[in-house]
C-alpha cells in the first residue's frame, strides 16, 4: 500500500512538473520573442533617427532688415540660433526683438571687421582705446587680410572682445555662444586661442565659421551660391547630404527687402555683385530668408531632419571643455 502511495505521489509530481517546464519554455520562449522585437525596434529606431539641422542667423543688429528677417523666422517657432553683432549700432532692436522668444538660442557675433561701403562701425571701446584694431578713421578695417596687415596687438583684441562679450551679458538677454564674425576671431592659432580663453572665462560654448568645430558639427553656410540656384542648392543638401551621425550647422545671411539693405555693397566680394558691379546682397539675403521660411523646408522638419538650436544641443555638457576637431566625413559624403 505504501508503494503505490509513493507511485502515486511520484507520478502526480511528474505530470506537475512536466506541466510547469512546459509553461515554463512556453514563457520563456515569450520573453525571448519580446527581447527580440524589442530589439529589432531599437535597431529601427536607430537606423531612422532623423539628423539633427542647426540653423544659425549671422549679422543680426548689423541694421533694422537683417532685425526683421530675424524676427520673422524667430515668430515660426522653429528653434534657430542667432548671432548677435552687439558692435552694430541695431543691437538693442535686435535684443528687443529676440527676448521674448525661447525657441531662439543667442549667440555673440565677435566683431573685428566692418565690410560695407558707407556702412562703418568701430570698437564697443573707442578707436583710441584699441588704436591697433582701426583704420585711419576710427572704424574697423573693412576685411580680414586688412585686420591682419594692421599689425593689431593681441591685448587690444582681448580688450575689445571682452566688452563686446560684457555689453552682450548685461543686454537683458541670455547668451549661449560665441562666434567668429567673418571668421577672424578664429583665423589664427593666438586668436582662436585668445577665443577659447574668453569662452571659458564667460561660460560660453563657441560656434564657428569652417568645418573645424567644437561639438561635431558638420558646417555649410549658402552665402556664395548664386541667388538663381540658391534655394535648390539649399534644399539638396538638405534633402540628402546631411550626416545623421553628427549635427548639420548650416549658416545663413537673411535680411527682409528695403532701400536701406539695396544700398548696402560688400567690399570683399564680387560675388554679392551683379556684372555691372551693382550690389545683389540684399537679393542674396532676402532669397536665404525665403527658403528657410518656405514650406518645402519647413515641411521636412520630422520627416527628414530635426531642428534644434545650440542652447538645446549642448544642454547637459560641459562647455568648458573645448577641443576643436575637424569634421571626419562619413565615406561617400558630399563634402561641401
Amino acid at each position: 500500500m505504501l508503494h503505490d502511495n509513493i507511485d502515486g505521489i511520484r507520478s502526480k509530481l511528474y505530470i506537475a512538473l512536466t506541466i510547469i517546464i512546459h509553461f515554463m519554455k512556453r514563457t520563456l520562449k515569450r520573453t525571448l520573442l519580446v527581447l527580440l522585437f524589442l530589439s529589432i525596434s531599437a535597431f529601427s529606431f536607430g537606423q531612422n533617427k532623423l539628423p539633427q539641422l542647426l540653423i544659425r542667423l549671422d549679422d543680426i543688429g548689423m541694421n533694422h532688415s537683417v532685425n526683421m528677417a530675424a524676427k520673422a523666422v524667430a515668430e515660426t517657432g522653429m528653434p534657430v540660433s542667432v548671432s548677435i553683432q552687439f558692435a552694430c549700432p541695431w543691437y538693442q532692436e535686435a535684443v528687443a526683438v529676440l527676448k521674448n522668444h525661447p525657441n531662439v538660442c543667442v549667440g555673440i557675433h565677435l566683431t573685428l571687421t566692418a565690410e560695407w561701403k558707407y556702412y562703418r562701425w568701430g570698437p564697443v571701446l573707442g578707436p583710441s582705446a584699441v588704436p591697433s584694431l582701426v583704420d585711419s578713421l576710427g572704424y574697423f578695417h573693412s576685411s580680414d587680410r586688412a585686420f591682419e596687415h594692421g599689425n593689431y596687438k593681441i591685448d587690444e583684441v582681448e580688450k575689445e572682445l571682452s566688452a563686446q562679450i560684457e555689453r552682450a551679458l548685461h543686454s537683458g538677454i541670455k547668451i549661449t555662444y560665441v562666434d567668429p564674425h567673418m571668421g577672424v576671431a578664429l583665423s589664427t592659432p593666438e586668436l582662436r586661442a585668445l577665443t577659447e580663453k574668453l569662452a571659458k572665462k564667460y561660460h560660453l560654448a563657441i560656434s564657428t565659421l569652417s568645418n573645424v568645430t567644437y561639438y561635431g558639427e558638420t558646417y555649410k553656410e549658402m552665402w556664395g551660391e548664386p541667388i538663381a540656384t540658391k534655394k535648390t542648392a539649399f534644399m539638396d543638401y538638405i534633402e540628402h547630404h546631411l550626416n545623421p551621425e553628427r549635427p548639420n550647422l548650416m549658416v545663413i545671411h537673411a535680411a527682409t527687402p528695403s532701400p536701406e539693405m539695396d544700398a548696402m555693397q560688400d567690399e570683399n566680394s564680387k560675388l554679392m555683385s551683379d556684372a555691372q558691379g551693382n550690389s545683389t546682397v540684399s537679393k542674396h539675403r532676402q532669397t536665404e530668408l525665403n527658403m528657410i521660411l518656405s514650406t518645402d523646408f519647413t515641411s521636412l522638419n520630422g520627416k527628414k531632419f530635426e531642428l534644434t538650436n545650440y542652447a538645446q544641443l549642448l544642454k547637459g555638457k560641459n562647455i568648458s571643455i573645448l577641443k576643436a576637431s575637424k569634421v571626419v566625413w562619413p565615406v561617400g559624403a558630399k563634402q561641401d
